[in-house]
């Protein structure tokens, strides 16, 4: 039995340095187990560049040798990468990579191109007689088991019960391989539309004050099917300065600046 584990690289929150991504390594973690329990062989895919650091660390997570398609940044990665999966029995991914805006599509077009189930936000797996079972998160804290014959698609949640363990041994011992994509599936990974986009860092957006709701809860819902004067007050006369006075007021009084 054939499993692979697509990872990317990840982004520290703060600091924005590139580091493994953490959904990507609880996939790896559940592959490890799966692999160990039912001798299969496990490849572990990145498409992108080789020579980043962060894919070092997935070997401190336990991966033997991370198998990298070498391409420019601006390049799809579905196309090569549906080509190298072809013939694995399962395939484990992250549910989407942590660059900001990341669509999390990739997952899904990688299962559409390889014809085979796709089931999303799992946090336990197993095999049994060619199945995968799976238990999916669900929302409001509802879980879901569901079970999908083999070759299939795994999406891996964050919440996933998958505790990840790192060695500085195994970064020292494990090694990371470069292999070119097709050069078919390289033309038709360069998106002709990115042409006419342009990329930057993203801006913080502006944060809107708002008052905090004192209200009970009957008065809310009465509210919602009555027409009622919130309060408040218009002031028109006076000078910019005293009609700023008000505006300053009125957001301490709500605690919404703290000077």
């Amino acid at each position: 039995m054939k499993i692979a584990v697509l990872v990317s690289v990840g982004r520290h929150p703060v600091s924005g340095v590139a580091r493994y991504s953490r959904n990507d390594a609880a996939a790896l973690t559940l592959a490890l187990s799966l692999a160990r329990t039912n001798g299969a062989t496990l490849d572990v895919l990145h498409a992108g560049d080789p020579s980043n650091a962060a894919l070092k660390e997935y070997l401190a997570l336990g991966a033997r040798s991370v198998e990298v398609l070498e391409m420019p940044p601006e390049a799809d990665p579905a196309p090569p990468l549906a080509a190298r999966l072809r013939g694995y029995e399962l395939v484990l991914t992250g549910t989407c990579a942590e660059g900001g805006f990341d669509s999390g599509m990739l997952p899904y077009r990688v299962a559409h191109a390889l014809a085979v189930p796709l089931v999303g936000a799992a946090v336990e797996l197993a095999l049994h007689d060619g199945c995968a079972q799976v238990r999916q998160f669900m929302p409001k804290g509802v879980r879901r088991r569901v079970e999908v014959r083999l070759p299939a698609l795994i999406a891996v949640h964050p919440l996933a019960n998958a505790a990840t363990s790192y060695a500085y041994a195994r970064l020292r011992e494990g090694t990371i391989g470069c292999a070119a994509a097709p050069a078919a599936d390289a033309a038709r990974a360069c998106d002709a539309d990115r042409a006419a986009w342009t990329i930057r860092a993203a801006s913080a957006k502006p944060v809107r004050l708002a008052a905090a709701e004192k209200r009970s809860g009957h008065a809310r819902m009465l509210s919602a099917t009555t027409t009622e004067s919130r309060g408040g007050s218009v002031v028109i006369e006076g000078s910019s300065v005293e009609k700023a006075q008000v505006i300053l007021a009125y957001l301490r009084e709500h605690q919404l600046v703290d000077y």
